[in-house]
């Protein structure tokens, strides 16, 4: 495994724990906290919408990343009442 894998594995681990109980797991959501369903992702790019539309199809409402969001996806994240979280800070 590089390098690169494992950090950003090991920030998605971290993360999930902090936020809720961490389910992970290939195709499954990060962490679940109450009902609400949660995503890490530890990529070098922002997230995109697209990304968000394939998290929100499945059903997750909250998202955490580690390199930010794009500024298109922030607004359609407001509009489906997903929360957005940039380095654990609450972006609004």
């Amino acid at each position: 495994m590089k390098k690169t894998q494992k950090s950003g594995y090991n920030y998605e681990k971290k993360m999930s724990e902090k936020r809720g109980v961490h389910i992970g797991g290939p195709g499954r959501p990060d962490y679940k906290r109450g009902n609400a369903l949660g995503e890490v992702k530890a990529t070098a790019q922002p997230v995109d919408t697209g990304t968000l539309k394939k998290l929100r199809s499945k059903r997750i409402k909250e998202v955490e990343s580690k390199s930010g969001f794009t500024k298109p996806a922030k607004p359609f994240a407001k509009k489906e009442q997903m929360v957005l979280r940039e380095k654990g800070r609450l972006i609004k």
